[in-house]
């Protein structure tokens, strides 16, 4: 088995850098090198190289999805009528403006796409489907269920 690690050219020092930072990325450089055991500098200029070498994509809020109302997360599965590069390039460069769908996987298997959406209850899903999803064109046919709860939800993995 290869050590996964060792294959990104990540020391111990840059995994624990990102495994702090994905727990929480408002950390002040300052706290970031006091939780990884470094001086502010050299954890500065790491998290830079991270940064700039790709590890580190960018960094985002994790807004309250029941203040915003559209608490219910529903998983969409999507299978096209055709397979062909303008069908599928369709299909995604749409699917990615509408607003309601937070992920969206290329899948194998018995479906095409696997899409996560963020609605306010079924009106919310029902008013998703008919007037926003259903108008792309390409779709024959879509599976839906809701999610009852979320039991476990965090970033990417890091390598020990």
């Amino acid at each position: 088995m290869t050590d996964v690690s060792a294959e990104l050219d990540l020391d111990a020092i840059d995994r624990r850098i990102l495994r702090e930072l994905s727990r929480d990325g408002r950390l002040s450089n300052t706290q970031l090198a006091e939780r990884v055991g470094l001086s502010p500098s050299p954890c500065w200029q790491r998290t830079r190289r991270l940064e700039s070498e790709g590890y580190i994509k960018g960094y985002a809020a994790i807004l309250d999805r029941e203040r915003l109302r559209v608490p219910e997360t529903v998983l969409v599965e999507v299978v096209l009528d055709r397979h062909d590069e303008h069908v599928l390039e369709n299909f995604g460069r749409q699917i990615v403006e509408l607003s309601e769908v937070i992920e969206v996987w290329l899948v194998s298997g018995e479906y095409d796409y696997i899409l996560k959406v963020a609605v306010n209850g079924t009106r919310g899903y029902e008013d998703f489907l008919r007037k926003r999803l259903f108008r792309i064109p390409g779709i024959r046919n879509s599976r839906s269920c809701f999610a009852l709860r979320c039991l476990k939800e965090t970033g990417i993995p890091v390598p020990e």
